[in-house]
């Protein structure tokens, strides 16, 4: 059974750090490209940041500058670092990877089951 699963998470007060890690576990073939998304209450969940295997990135507007991601491939883990937090950064946040677990077989869009990350004083 492949799972990814966050950690990381939690309360910090504005302008303070995180930084949150996904690992992906299982009979795993090969990872394409993994991310972060969020999903603030009322709201639609939304990509923060994106990285293909070779470490090409890509970021929503809102976080670009104060948000970094990274991955190690050995690990089959994927991070994102994020600073200068604001309270519009609070929300769950969900790791995606797009993974084979055989050869020959297509890539499937896997999710972790989220971390809560609230940015409150």
């Amino acid at each position: 059974q492949v799972q990814l699963v966050e950690s990381g998470g939690g309360l910090v007060q504005p302008g303070g750090s995180l930084r949150l890690s996904c690992a992906a576990s299982g009979r795993i073939f090969s990872i394409n490209d993994m991310g972060w998304y969020r999903q603030a209450p009322g709201k639609q969940r939304e990509l923060v940041a994106g990285i293909t295997r070779g470490d090409s990135t890509n970021y929503a507007d809102s976080v670009k500058g104060r948000f970094t991601i990274s991955r190690d491939n050995a690990k089959n883990t994927v991070y994102l670092q994020m600073y200068s937090l604001q309270s519009d950064d609070t929300g769950v946040y969900y790791c995606n990877a797009k993974m084979r677990v055989s050869r020959f077989g297509i890539f499937g869009d896997y999710w972790g089951q989220g971390t809560q990350v609230t940015v409150s004083s």
